[in-house]
């Protein structure tokens, strides 16, 4: 009998199993192997989660609380999620595991000649699914140092599966929580200058032959609180040219402090505010990276895109996540029904729900 593996890096050669790595890590392994550029990192498989609740003894106590829940009653499904939260985040990983996922760090760590800084990304079994995004509905911790912090962040993702809003969305849209799972991916923090999402469609037209791009200064968070406005492009898929433009506010962004290892928000100038974040040429190379996304996967997909300030222009754009377009899709679904219903956002959010890049934010 094989065991399934508590570690899995995105450059190795094993296959991005959806059971084993959750959305975001099975999307992030299989854009590394087909040679796209991600930021290197590793995945702690869904049996590092599974482990961690058997040792835990607390399997059946989430099966029962979760049982007979109404979505509608806020006041409930926030009791549940609260209780069940505090029974991941206050019980001990099983030692054999936490060796695993320490020395898979260090193991990271050491391609660099100096400590970076890393995010800790929830990947459920149930997101990133061709009918249903799960989009802002787990945990997602940013721009963390040190071991200590890494472990502890690991295990407030295990428990984010069961945020009032993952609970929800999961009754609404008739998704089990038997079998369920959390794999978890800790990959090096981009240090973005400018990030943002493509959609290679028009989500709210459904047209295939343009890509759909939103863009910022600095990492996101701003984005995600829904401080800042981006900037809006729609480009031509074919001929890459940009049909459309609009540019938002941005009136700040975040960037990181090293003094005080965390992040630092700055007023964006006028002069910045009044052009676009991203150049003629990288809008290009957004829309190029788009569209080799979707000949892979084989479907519209929904990328999230930073530029790293670390790396020099041509080489500094990284891929943080690809998965299926879900918005037009449900609505077409619905369409004949009546009014649609979709399970993601409409591109004036969508980078609400996809651009965590400071602090503490959802994904």
């Amino acid at each position: 009998m094989t065991t399934a593996p508590y570690i899995q890096f995105f450059d190795g050669a094993d296959a991005p199993r959806h059971d084993l790595l959750g959305g975001k890590c099975a999307s992030l392994v299989a854009l590394t192997q087909a040679g796209m550029p991600v930021p290197p990192g590793f995945a702690i498989t869904t049996a590092s989660y599974d482990a961690f609740i058997a040792a835990a003894g607390i399997e059946q106590d989430i099966h029962s609380m979760l049982a007979h829940l109404d979505a509608d009653d806020v006041a409930e499904v926030d009791r549940v999620s609260a209780q069940l939260r505090y029974e991941i985040e206050s019980r001990p990983v099983p030692a054999a595991v936490r060796a695993d996922f320490v020395a898979a760090y260090h193991a990271l760590q050491a391609r660099f000649s100096e400590p970076v800084p890393v995010a800790v990304r929830s990947s459920a079994t149930a997101e990133d699914l061709p009918d249903a995004s799960f989009a802002g509905q787990q945990d997602t911790y940013l721009w963390l140092n040190g071991i200590d912090d890494v472990t502890e962040y690991i295990r407030r993702c295990w428990a984010s599966l069961f945020t009032s809003r993952a609970i929800t969305y999961r009754l609404k849209n008739n998704i089990p929580n038997e079998g369920l799972s959390m794999a978890v991916a800790v990959q090096k923090m981009v240090n973005a200058r400018a990030a943002g999402v493509a959609i290679t469609m028009d989500p709210t037209t459904g047209d295939r032959s343009k890509i759909v791009m939103e863009a910022s200064y600095g990492l996101g968070e701003l984005v995600v609180s829904g401080l800042v406005t981006p900037d809006n492009v729609t480009v031509d898929k074919i001929m890459l040219m940009v049909v459309k433009r609009v540019i938002g506010d941005k009136h700040a962004e975040l960037v990181p402090d090293p003094a005080n290892t965390g992040l630092v928000e700055l007023e964006v100038s006028a002069a910045r505010r009044a052009v676009l974040s991203i150049s003629g040429t990288e809008i290009t190379a957004i829309a190029t990276i788009a569209k080799k996304a979707e000949k892979h996967f084989t479907c519209p997909q929904d990328i999230e895109w930073a530029l790293d300030r670390d790396l020099p222009n041509g080489q500094n754009l990284l891929l943080l996540q690809s998965r299926p377009e879900t918005v037009h899709s449900s609505r077409t679904k619905t369409d004949a029904a009546g009014p649609a219903r979709t399970t993601g956002y409409g591109i004036e959010s969508i980078t609400r729900s996809l651009l965590v890049q400071a602090g503490k934010a959802t994904d």
